[in-house]
Parts: C-alpha cells; structure tokens; sequence
C-alpha cells in the first residue's frame, strides 16, 4: 500500500470568529491528519492571543506564527516557510472542510502525478434558497467556479520555493492566488482540480463592500505588469467592466467640462450616455438580486461612484507597479518543462 502523503495546513488569519469555526470543521473532518497545521497571525496587534482550542487533538500538531499585518499573500509565506511536509494545503480563516475533506484530500495528493504542482480543493458557497442572492452574496458564490483559489489549494513545497512562494507586492487578499498559479505552470507544473469539498460561508458585510472591492483594480494593473494582458485569460479570471467604466466615466467627466464650456448641446449628449451606461450597470445588479429597497438604494448609489473609483484604481496601480518585476524565482525547474 501507498503511504498517506504528508502535508501541512496552513491558515493566514486576521482574529476573525469565523476562525474557530474553521479550526473546528478541520479536527472533526475525517481522514489521515495534517504533520503540521500553522496558524499565522496577521493582526498587526497580536493581543490578545489567537485561541487555538478548536482543533481539538491537532493542537498537538499546531503552531502559531506571526506576519505583522502585511497580508495574506506574506501571511501565507510565513507559514509555507516554517513547514517541513512536502505537500502545504492553503485554507482561509473563513472556509469549512466538509467531514470526509481529510480522506479526499489524502486521494487528490497520493494521485497526483510527479509533474503536478497543485492541486485545488471544489468550493461551494452555499446561498438563500428562499430569495434572490444579494450582490455581494454573488460576488462570492464565483469563487465556486475560481481557478487556483487559495481557499483551498494545495501545493508541493517544492513548487512554492521554486518559484518564489507569494508575491507580497499583492496586499489584499486578491489575485496573489492568480499570481502564483501563473508563475507555477510558467515554470512547467500542472495544476489540477480535486475531488474534495470546501464550504465558503458569504461573510457578512455592509452595503458598501462594492466600493472596497474596487482597490483590487490595482492588483490587475499588476497583473498586467507581471503577465501581460491577457493574464486573465491564462488564470480563468472574469475579464470585469473596467472598458465600460472607462467609457462611462470618460463621459461623465466629458460632460462636466462641457457644462462648464457652456456649451449645453454636447455635455447634454455625453451627459445622457453617461446617464444610460449608469443605468445599464445598476440595472444589470438590481435585476439579479433580492430587489428590496435596501439592496436597490445600495446598487444605485454604488453604481454611480463605482465607476469613476475603479478607473482611479486601476491608474493608480499602474503608475504604482510600473517598474514592477517577476519575482526571481529558482533554478529549478518544473518537470514539464
């Protein structure tokens, strides 16, 4: 018989609740336990301490590091770096393994062939099944069908010190996923998907995550820097509306100093193609959701400022990132190569 591959976990976290919750789905799944599970604390304040409790007897097995608040992508370095097992499974404070994820994962590693790097664990995002889903409840449900997501993926070691590990240049938990996956296959692994399930819970929050969310256009600008343009391609990612809010808030703009041009005829033209490219966007999020007026009054007034704020973003980042450069990565190479 085959033994039982080795493999750590390791869980960036910044204190959430949901952590316990995700400490305590891991102890109870069933299947060969983890040589290591590290926790790593990215609060830039480690007081008071993360309580471990809920991994129950793998408390035996557990670490606790720190990352000084520099995000998820350093987050994960820290923990990648202090593990010895040769397979490291990535999961998110804020996911639940399902209680045969351990037996699963133990088949999706002990079958991967010598020239796959990786290997993804199924998302599924569990969404109200008496209403419509809000926006931001879809904005999440996508990570079902996301490639190389770090909510669950698993890597050889071997793979992450080849090729640099994460990019901490990426802050947010956002595209430092897409980042590696890329620069892995670069190298010449295979990255597959797995037979194991993980739940995505959609975490609460505010009418007003839309426009936080619109800071990720500077990790595309650097994506773009990194991979070229059609990055997006390559990681399976969604292409986005940043050519329509360009256009939109192009426009609007237009419009504007027109207005102030006293010059009526054009600003009205520009001014109602803004007007029309606005509707069309929030109409396209209103119709989708749950329609009560509080997700309406939400989609219109972030439809309005979401453009002009992803178009700021996305400059921003280029004119940040714009002597950016590949990670320097190993000599060695993947086996496909």
């Amino acid at each position: 018989m085959t033994a039982s591959p080795a493999y750590a976990v390791v869980i960036p976290t910044v204190g959430r609740p949901c952590l316990a919750r995700c400490l305590a789905a891991l102890a109870d799944s069933v299947g060969p336990g983890p040589r290591e599970v590290v926790v790593v604390d990215d609060r830039p304040d480690t007081r008071p301490p993360l309580d471990l409790a809920a991994l129950g007897q793998l408390q035996d097995v557990a670490r606790l590091l720190h990352s000084g608040g520099r995000g998820p992508a350093a987050a994960r370095n820290t923990g990648w770096r202090a593990v010895s097992a040769p397979w490291v499974v990535f999961l998110d404070d804020d996911v639940r393994v399902t209680p045969a994820w351990r037996t699963k994962l133990e088949a999706d590693l002990g079958g991967a062939p010598s020239n796959v790097g990786g290997v993804q664990g199924l998302l599924e995002v569990p969404l109200p099944a008496d209403r419509r889903p809000t926006d931001w409840e879809r904005n999440t449900a996508g990570l079902g069908g996301a490639w190389w997501a770090t909510a669950d993926m698993a890597y050889r070691t071997a793979v992450l010190s080849a090729v640099g590990g994460f990019d901490e240049r990426f802050p947010r938990a956002f595209r430092e996923d897409a980042d590696l996956a890329l620069r892995a296959m670069a190298a010449g692994w295979v990255l597959e998907r797995g037979a194991r399930v993980t739940r995505h819970p959609v975490r609460p929050s505010d009418p007003w995550v839309s426009l936080r969310q619109q800071a990720g256009n500077a990790d595309d600008a650097l994506m773009v820097r990194l991979h070229g343009r059609n990055w997006w391609q390559r990681a399976g990612a969604p292409r986005g509306r940043l050519r329509r809010h360009a256009a939109v808030t192009a426009a609007g703009a237009a419009a504007a100093v027109l207005a102030l041009a006293r010059r009526p005829g054009p600003s009205a033209a520009l001014g109602l193609g803004w007007a029309l490219g606005t509707a069309e966007f929030a109409w396209t999020r209103i119709s989708a959701g749950p329609r009560t007026p509080r997700e309406v009054a939400a989609m219109v007034v972030t439809s309005v400022a979401i453009p002009p704020l992803a178009v700021w973003h996305r400059l921003r980042g280029a004119w940040h990132h714009r002597g950016g450069q590949p990670l320097p990565a190993s000599a060695r190479r993947g086996p496909a190569s």
